[in-house]
């Protein structure tokens, strides 16, 4: 066994820096014996790493090889069957169990000793130990004793040091200097007694020697102390000297700080006084302007506003501590104050004055706008009445321009008084909202004027209530538009009923009218809300951060469709945000008619013609998409977005409706059917919606739209197709899939290419059908003959030998050609073609494909069977009375003649 181990050393081990230190002889328990090795190891390098390896001997050679290896700390439990007895058996529990017997109880024994050892030393983790006797675990002997693993020299291994530099060369000086240390260990240990002896004595003398130099050192730190106290003596007597000369430099310099502290208090006494007479002061000028400044004159407003914004910095000057306990400055805040509330209530009568103004005007311009539109000759190029015939809204440039030269008086009354502030914002969205929503509405009713193409005789206007407000009935408007388009067209036209109706010049021209004038109103409109809300953000300075000075106050303004509402803090900036939720509320105060009215003209147009959804869907998505990338959030946007809602929602209806009437469609008894309706229109409503949506932002929507109706035409035809009792399904079905190709081919839409591929598979599908059902078996005996002959040979009988059989042969098969000259097969083809005629309808022109297919069928039989008399009855010199050159000469002539 010894051997062996060194060999598995040598052989497996060593090249794995590993040490085997237990080795087993066994074979697996219940089997045929085959011997291996279980093998102990561990690791040289370190962290020291123990492992349990299986060993076997090689079958090509008689060498040993490394099979399995089990790290220890994966082993759970060994089972040594028997602690009482002598028992070869074990079991060792890894990730199963693997149950071995061992080749004598002792290797067993010792085996299992020093994996309990191993344990304790390198892993000392639970691993139970099962029948084991008692005497082989034994305990953990210390690290300091001499312990053996298994007969191992791994505990003198750990506690080896290897000598460093320096005791290898004193070790190597001192065997130079006796020759005889190798030869003679004993002289050499006696040479090395004596000399330490030596070193002894000498350290003993040192030793004392250095207590006289001791004794010395004590001496002189005697003296040094002696002559310290003299030291310190001598200081003491200078002390007592300099000391009255301390009390009188003392008495110097208390009275030097009295006089700079007077000075500084002075210097600071007098800054006070500059600081507050220069920062507490108001020109009279300023007092003047802001006592009794012209507000209507331009030089008046810029010397109100200079004058303002030099109270506005005296009033909030930073006063240091104490400031306002002075008499002198509380009167002077006061009387800033006086002014403050004085100019504030001035500039703010003046402002609504302003505003009442220009409702005022415009508001007679309204009234007067029947007037003016009924006197002949009468300039008014820049009344309501114009821009209201010329469906333009009314530039409020003017307006706008003459209120901008009080805007940093705005900014001031903001600051100063948030109050008067507010009052103000609210004035001008109450009388704006109202001027805005009479021209809204005016423009409106023209708008839908000029899509119906009724007058606007009888329409009355009048003024109504105390406020003020104009107002109007559009019901007859309304009801004249609904009955104009009821004379020219249903209400709510579909792919079913546009068949006639948009092939006129009329709808061309109606639906290019309703364009324009949607397209006009949108533009209209939105340059209308981007000036209103530029001139709102730059008058009353909704666009920067204002800090806000004076009392708190929390106000809300309850207004249609919002609530506008300020939170006011004295020092608290408003944010960039909270303004432009401030601008919004107020555009949508102003212009809260503007998505009613919207809807309303989209009503209209749908009820117009419901194709001008698509329409409306491409324009309004374009002008969103502009309001959007000019600001996602402003009142533009959101509007406009809301009412793409509608729009998007009239698109979807008016796609649900065509589908629907498809679904509903019925189809004549005695007539043909030729190319359904809805399969024409579609290709009619394709042709529009890609005009309209060329390069349109919402082209995703139209897509879908088109994969639903294309759907719903698919389903259509083929429902047609199984009811149709005059023409034949496969008729229906190619002529109708026919067309449908040939509008998605030239149409070149890129969702549909699918749906166009399977257009043409349907076509040729049931072109091939068609023909094969009508053509049938012309020649009808020539071709059962010639199927008895086929089946002969499908039976086995060779091609040559059919000849013989008696049904079959030469004689029987001139007797069928003969029934077929070229007479018959001319008369037969011409009955042919004229009911082919009969089935295809003119306007898809398939006849001649049809006819052309069925010819090539027909010529295809034709060699087929000359094919078979050739293999069937070679060298009889039979042959059919006519040719394929006849049949082509019969088919053309037959052409022709129809």
């Amino acid at each position: 066994m010894t051997a062996i181990k060194h060999a598995l050393q040598r052989d497996i081990f060593t090249p794995n820096d590993e040490r085997l230190l237990s080795i087993v002889n066994v074979c697996k328990a219940g089997k045929k014996k085959r011997n291996c090795f279980l093998c102990a190891t561990v690791t040289t390098e370190r962290p020291v790493q123990v492992n349990v390896v299986k060993v076997k001997k090689s079958d090509k050679g008689d060498f040993y090889k490394r099979q399995t290896a089990w790290a220890l700390r994966d082993l759970a439990v060994v089972d040594a069957k028997d602690a009482a007895k002598e028992n070869p058996e074990f079991d060792l529990h890894f990730d199963k169990v693997y149950k071995w017997v061992a080749s004598s109880t002792v290797e067993k024994n010792t085996f299992i000793s020093c994996i309990w050892k191993l344990n304790q030393r390198y892993l000392r983790k639970k691993i139970d130990f099962i029948n084991v006797s008692s005497q082989l675990l034994e305990e953990s002997v210390p690290s300091g004793e001499n312990q053996s693993v298994a007969g191992g020299d791994e505990e003198a291994v750990d506690e080896y040091q290897e000598l460093n530099a320096r005791e290898e060369q004193d070790i190597e000086i001192m065997m130079e200097g006796c020759e005889y240390a190798i030869s003679n260990a004993e002289a050499f240990a006696e040479k090395l007694s004596r000399e330490l002896q030596v070193l002894d004595g000498a350290n003993i003398q040192s030793i004392m020697a250095s207590e006289k130099q001791v004794n010395i050192l004590m001496k002189l730190l005697d003296e040094a102390l002696k002559e310290v106290d003299q030291i310190e003596l001598k200081l003491s007597s200078y002390e007592e000297m300099l000391q009255s000369v301390k009390e009188q430099m003392d008495q110097i310099s208390e009275s030097n700080h009295l006089i700079h502290l007077s000075n500084t208090n002075n210097v600071k006494l007098l800054s006070e006084i500059e600081f507050l007479v220069n920062h507490m002061d108001l020109a009279k000028g300023h007092i003047k302007a802001l006592q009794e400044g012209d507000l209507t004159s331009s030089r008046g407003i810029e010397a109100c506003t200079n004058a303002a914004d030099a109270l506005l910095q005296c009033m909030n000057v930073a006063l240091r501590p104490g400031h306002d306990m002075l008499h002198a400055v509380k009167q002077q805040q006061q009387r800033f104050s006086d002014l403050r509330e004085q100019f504030a209530r001035r500039l703010a009568s003046h402002l609504n004055s302003v505003f009442v103004q220009q409702f005022t005007q415009t508001f007679l311009q309204l009234y007067n706008r029947s007037y003016y539109l009924s006197v002949p000759g009468h300039d008014q190029s820049s009344t309501l009445a114009q821009h209201s015939a010329e469906l333009t809204l009314p530039n409020h440039h003017p307006f706008h321009r003459d209120l901008l030269r009080y805007a940093k008086l705005m900014e001031w009354l903001k600051n100063t008084d948030y109050g008067k502030y507010e009052g103000l914002t609210k004035n001008y969205m109450d009388y704006l909202s109202r001027l805005y929503e009479r021209e809204i509405k005016d423009f409106f009713d023209v708008a839908k004027t000029k899509m119906t193409g009724t007058t606007r005789e009888g329409k009355k206007f009048g003024l109504h209530g105390s406020s003020g407000k104009l107002t109007g009935s559009t019901s007859s408007l309304n009801k004249l538009s609904v009955q104009s388009s009821g004379n020219r067209r249903s209400q709510s036209s579909s792919l079913l009923d546009m068949g006639n109706m948009s092939a006129s010049d009329l709808d061309v021209a109606d639906r290019t009218k309703f364009d324009k004038i949607f397209e006009q109103v949108l533009s209209e409109l939105e340059p209308l809300c981007l000036a209103e809300q530029d001139f709102i953000s730059k008058f009353f300075k909704l666009q920067q951060h204002q800090s806000i000075s004076g009392t708190t106050t929390n106000e809300a303004e309850e207004m249609d469709g919002g609530t506008l509402s300020r939170s006011y803090t004295s020092g608290v900036p408003q944010t960039v945000s909270s303004e432009k939720d401030m601008i919004r509320q107020m555009m949508t105060k102003i212009f809260r008619c503007i998505e009613p009215e919207l809807n309303n003209l989209i009503a209209l147009g749908d009820k117009i013609d419901s194709f001008n959804s698509l329409y409306m869907l491409v324009k309004m998505s374009h002008h969103v998409w502009t309001a959007q990338n000019v600001d996602p959030a402003s009142f533009l946007s959101t509007t406009l977005g809301n009412v793409l809602v509608t729009v998007k929602r009239n698109f979807d209806k008016c796609i649900s409706n065509q589908m629907k009437q498809m679904d509903e469609v019925k189809i004549s008894k005695k007539s043909k059917v030729g190319i359904l309706p809805f399969v024409a229109e579609f290709e009619e409503f394709a042709a529009l919606a890609e005009s309209i949506f060329k390069n349109a932002e919402r082209r995703g929507d139209l897509d879908k739209a088109y994969i639903k109706l294309i759907r719903a035409v698919f389903v259509s035809v083929e429902k047609v197709a199984n009811e149709s009792q005059k023409t034949p399904r496969d008729v229906v079905m190619m002529e109708n899939f026919h067309h449908i190709f040939a509008t998605l081919s030239r149409l070149k839409i890129s969702c549909l290419e699918a749906e166009k591929k399977e257009a043409k598979q349907k076509y040729t599908d049931h072109l091939q059908s068609y023909v094969i059902y009508s053509l049938g078996q012309p020649l009808e005996k020539l071709n059962h003959f010639f199927e008895g002959v086929e089946a002969r040979v499908a039976q086995g009988v060779r091609e040559e030998e059919v000849s013989y059989q008696l049904a079959f042969n030469k004689q029987e098969l001139r007797k069928v050609i003969k029934e077929y000259p070229g007479k018959e097969v001319k008369k037969g083809l011409d009955n042919l073609y004229k009911k082919v005629d009969k089935h295809l309808c003119e306007e898809e022109n398939l006849l001649q494909v049809v006819w052309h297919s069925m010819q090539d069928e027909f010529i295809r039989q034709y060699k087929h069977f000359e094919g078979l008399i050739a293999r069937c009855y070679p060298g009889s010199g039979i042959t059919m009375e006519f040719t394929i050159q006849d049949i082509l000469d019969y088919c053309s002539s037959i052409a022709q003649s129809h």
